[in-house]
């Protein structure tokens, strides 16, 4: 399904905020796009619940040190590296430097579809 719009738009952080933080996520299809991510900005030893997608996702390091746990395997990257992992694979990620860990999740649907796994 390709969404088109009739003009561009302009989405500005505040309106996709997560809770009290400055993370965010922008859900595409509330914007007219084909694609959704995160933005999370997580200090050490913060990072996300084990989950999975049933689409891959990718992500961007923006900022500091993380380690992403997916299925087996685990990667530890850091500023301007990327990482993907394939659908239905459970993963998690943890900020596991010193300082302010930013990265980009992207989600390639117009749906943040997540299953968390207790």
């Amino acid at each position: 399904m390709v969404n088109t719009l009739a003009e561009p738009t302009l989405v500005r952080p505040h309106e996709t905020l997560l809770g009290r933080g400055v993370s965010r996520r922008f859900q595409g299809s509330d914007h007219g796009a084909d694609v959704s991510y995160f933005y999370v900005d997580n200090q050490p030893g913060q990072g996300a619940q084990l989950h999975w997608h049933p689409y891959p996702e990718t992500w961007v390091v923006l900022e500091g040190d993380v380690t992403f746990v997916i299925g087996d395997e685990q990667i530890h990257a850091t500023a301007g590296d990327t990482v993907t992992g394939p659908a239905y694979v459970p993963h998690t990620f943890t900020n596991t430097g010193v300082g302010t860990m930013r990265l980009i999740g992207i989600h390639a649907s117009a749906v943040i579809i997540q299953t968390v796994i207790d």
